[in-house]
C-alpha cells in the first residue's frame, strides 16, 4: 500500500471517529441547552414583570409570547421575548409590557454576540433602564449624543449606535406583532 492510500485511510478513520464523537456530544448537550434556555426565559419573564406570580404561553400567536398574572390570577401584562439582527448577529430580548401595550415595564437582553466593550453595553445601565416606563403608544425612537426629549425616546450608546438601533427595532417589531395578534384575537371573539 502506498503512502497516499495510508493517509486516506487514516484521515477517513479520524473523520469517522471525530464525527461520531461530535454526534454523541450534540445528542447529550441538546436537551441540556434547551432546559437552560427554558430556565433563562422563565427567569426573564419574572424580571420584566416584577409583580407577576404566574404566566401562560400564548398559543394564539405564531411567535413566543406570555401573558402574566398576579397572585390573584389577574392579568397584569405581557412578557414578550423577541429577536432580531444586531451588529454582530442575533439579539434576543425579553420585554415586559402593560396590558394595553402602551408602556414597557422593563427590558432584559437574553442573548447577544455584540462587540465586547461597545455593543455589549446594551446589557448595562444606564442603557437598559431607559426602557423602564417607556411610552410605546407610538414607535420607540432613539437619539444620538443628546438626552431624550420625548417619552418614547432613548439615547443611543456612543460607539454602538447600530446595537442601540437594533434593540429599538426589535422592541418595535415585537410590540407591533403582539398588537396585531391581539387585535386579530379580539376581532374573532
Amino acid at each position: 500500500m502506498n503512502n497516499t492510500a495510508k493517509m486516506i485511510i487514516t484521515l477517513g478513520f479520524i473523520g469517522i471517529v471525530a464525527g461520531g464523537a461530535l454526534s454523541f456530544v450534540n445528542s447529550w448537550a441538546t436537551p441540556l441547552i434547551a432546559a437552560n434556555q427554558k430556565a433563562e426565559t422563565e427567569r426573564a419573564i419574572f424580571l420584566v414583570q416584577p409583580d407577576a406570580s404566574s404566566y401562560e404561553k400564548m398559543t394564539s400567536v405564531n411567535f413566543e409570547a406570555y401573558k402574566v398574572f398576579d397572585k390573584e390570577k389577574n392579568f397584569i401584562g405581557y412578557s414578550l421575548p423577541y429577536e432580531g439582527n444586531g451588529f454582530q448577529g442575533k439579539i434576543r430580548l425579553m420585554v415586559g409590557l402593560k396590558p394595553d401595550l402602551d408602556s414597557i415595564l422593563a427590558m432584559e437582553v437574553l442573548d447577544q454576540i455584540e462587540t465586547p466593550g461597545l455593543g455589549t453595553k446594551i446589557l448595562e445601565e444606564p442603557f437598559k433602564s431607559q426602557f423602564n416606563k417607556l411610552n410605546t403608544s407610538s414607535p420607540i425612537e432613539w437619539v444620538k449624543g443628546a438626552p431624550p426629549t420625548k417619552d418614547n425616546e432613548i439615547q443611543a450608546i456612543t460607539g454602538a449606535t447600530i446595537s442601540s438601533k437594533a434593540v429599538v427595532a426589535i422592541i418595535n417589531n415585537g410590540i407591533e406583532a403582539l398588537r396585531k395578534a391581539e387585535a386579530k384575537e379580539g376581532s374573532s371573539l
